[in-house]
């Protein structure tokens, strides 16, 4: 068996590196989608209250039970605004994390070209060495026919 090269560990490293910033993306993304419905179930929950405060102001309503209303729907108003805030929040380290993980292709890819820059070298080496092989065995054949006759 072949003993690995180094370029064989920085390519293995780049690709766990890689595989890595991969799932962190994918955690990311997972954690956007939680944060999106939380804030959709926010913003529903919100306008039901208002068609709330709406149908029960037709109907006629207190004003400590408006003020209540008023005060529930700003809180539901705050809420939405942070969870806007944590969404856009993950949308940056989404962003980050996106960069992290093309960086970490980019690199990986890198060194990919490198092994096979290497190989194709060694190839065009061995095929020297062949050929040579091959020249030197073909004269060293002539010289034995040449001095037989």
């Amino acid at each position: 068996m072949a003993k690995p090269s180094s370029l064989d560990t920085l390519i293995e490293l780049a690709q766990e590196n890689a595989d890595e910033a991969g799932k962190q993306l994918q955690l990311l993304s997972t954690e956007r989608k939680n944060a999106e419905d939380q804030l959709k179930m926010l913003l529903e929950y919100r306008q039901d209250y208002a068609a709330r405060l709406q149908a029960a102001t037709e109907s006629g309503l207190s004003a400590s039970n408006y003020h209540n209303f008023r005060q529930f729907i700003a809180t539901l108003d705050e809420a939405i605004s942070q969870q806007n805030k944590v969404v856009a929040h993950i949308d940056v380290k989404m962003e980050s994390g996106r960069q992290r993980w093309y960086a970490e292709k980019r690199r990986l890819s890198s060194f990919e070209t490198l092994r096979t820059r290497h190989a194709r070298q060694q190839a065009v080496r061995d095929n020297r060495a062949e050929q040579l092989a091959s020249d030197e065995m073909s004269a060293i054949m002539h010289r034995r026919v040449r001095r037989n006759h």
